[in-house]
């Protein structure tokens, strides 16, 4: 899977409201691929102190931003309709669309063919690859806003939000102005 078009490396800040109880530090890459949006997720520190959810069959599920999950949010440039995309270490996601803030929409989401999860623990720090296809993903236009987000659960059960950027008191991945990435998508 070749990129062609790469963003690079974005850490990600644990929301003031919801510090992390462990030293970690939450980062995210993501590519253009020729089948669609591939978004790396790596989560380094004591990853033996996390709570992870189990193997599970990969395909849809709901409720995973209650336990390790990481997410992103994607829309035209200008639009207050987007999606949500959520995976899980499982192996398991989500797709949801919205109209506006908070207000999920009507029309369904294309999964075929689904998205793909690859979570790679390891030493000292976990990846967790997502693949979107393109079907899923909004029209493709010149310019996406992005949100890169984290829900890290520890063991104790205490929940840290992690994002690009934090625009509320309180955790809201769903705020427009957490989507601070612009990404300017190549033309054929």
């Amino acid at each position: 899977m070749t990129p062609t078009f790469s963003h690079p490396n974005h850490p990600l800040h644990d929301h003031p409201a919801t510090p992390a109880g462990l030293p970690l530090a939450v980062s995210a890459t993501l590519d253009v691929t020729l089948e669609g949006l591939r978004l790396v997720y790596t989560v380094s520190g004591d990853v033996t102190r996390l709570r992870m959810p189990p193997p599970a069959e990969p395909g849809p599920a709901d409720g995973l931003w209650q336990h390790t999950c990481l997410e992103a949010f994607v829309a035209v440039d200008g639009e207050q309709a987007y999606r949500e995309f959520n995976f899980s270490p499982s192996g398991q996601w989500a797709v949801y669309e919205f109209a506006s803030e908070r207000v999920r929409s009507d029309q369904k989401v294309n999964v075929d063919p689904q998205p793909s999860v690859h979570f790679m623990p390891g030493t000292g720090q976990f990846t967790l690859m997502a693949l979107v296809p393109w079907t899923s993903l909004p029209p493709r236009t010149a310019r996406w806003q992005i949100a890169l987000s984290a829900v890290i659960e520890e063991c104790n059960g205490q929940l840290s939000y992690w994002a690009l950027q934090h625009p509320r008191e309180r955790p809201d991945f769903h705020h427009p102005a957490g989507r601070a990435l612009r990404l300017d998508l190549p033309q054929n």
